[in-house]
């Protein structure tokens, strides 16, 4: 399962989605809507599983025409669209006020947690305004990978960005490149599997290293990701993705993904195959026997 940037950045349905993924870490799900539905359904759940959503939390508002259309062309089941309609799925009666203050409250918490995130950004801008600037390049930018980002990585200490040492990462020599977003449900699963991953294996093999390149629609927002989920790798700094083509030039479509390459940028194992996407869990399994069957020492000549 994957999301796909290309159709979702800046959708309003990527901001709904990503207020869904809000609510869900709060641990108590809203209602879902008309909206919440086709998100689902287009980020490539089942129908029975969005059936299975929708009774657990219920459906709130109503489905006109438009809507309608919409859910069918998602691929949504005729079970799933007359249970909508029919009332099945709706909030009961009794629940509806307590649902609406519910929302109500979270909102203003939202908003409180946004504005604390746009501080906490104003904060790291600052601190990053006072580091040094590296020096001009002349013409085209190495593919080295530590040049590709010098002078613009961040980590994540105690909830705040600060910079990162270009020193420590231009000693890596197997890198993960991982692109993902905090909207992006398949990306919330899988990032807790690449951290137990490195973890598991960062201290027997300080060749390797994760590079986090975030696909959320806010610096704000990749540093809530960054400090929620106690990223322990750097991260391109949100203000640098936009114009490194150089390094977004490795991602496919759809996210996750999760490309290893050597120092030099050379692919070692893609979340893609060709067109095919196979899913960052593949790359895990590669690394896994990689490490089994190489020495490290000969990292960079591997493939």
């Amino acid at each position: 399962m994957f999301c796909s940037p290309k159709v979702m950045r800046f959708s309003l349905g990527s901001l709904v989605l990503f207020a869904l993924a809000s609510f869900a870490l709060a641990g108590n799900l809203p209602p879902m809507t008309a909206k919440d539905v086709s998100l689902m359904l287009r980020s490539g759940y089942s129908s029975d599983a969005v059936v299975r959503e929708v009774t657990a939390r219920h459906f709130m508002g109503t489905l006109d025409a438009a809507a309608e259309k919409n859910l069918v062309q998602a691929g949504a089941s005729p079970a799933l669209i007359g249970g909508i309609k029919s009332g099945s799925f709706a909030v009961p009666a009794s629940e509806v006020f307590a649902v609406q203050a519910e929302l109500a409250a979270k909102e203003q918490r939202r908003v409180a947690q946004e504005e604390e995130s746009r501080k906490l950004n104003t904060l790291y801008q600052a601190r990053l305004a006072q580091m040094p600037k590296p020096p001009a390049t002349v013409g085209p930018r190495s593919n080295n990978i530590a040049a590709l980002v010098k002078g613009e990585l961040v980590t994540s200490r105690n909830g705040i960005l600060h910079p990162q040492l270009d020193a420590e990462f231009e000693k890596k020599k197997l890198i993960a490149l991982y692109m993902s977003a905090q909207w992006c449900a398949p990306c919330r699963q899988f990032t807790p599997k690449l951290i137990a991953y490195y973890n598991k294996i960062a201290a027997a093999h300080p060749e390797f290293e994760v590079l986090f390149i975030s696909y959320d629609k806010t610096a704000s927002a990749m540093e809530a990701y960054m400090r929620n989920d106690q990223m322990p790798w750097p991260a391109l700094s949100y203000d640098k993705i936009a114009g490194n083509d150089a390094l977004m030039k490795y991602f496919g479509g759809s996210i996750p993904c999760l490309v290893v390459v050597d120092e030099s940028g050379k692919v070692i194992f893609d979340t893609y195959d060709g067109k095919n996407y196979r899913g960052p869990e593949a790359v895990l399994a590669d690394l896994d026997q990689f490490f089994a069957s190489k020495n490290p020492t000969q990292i960079a000549q591997a493939r």
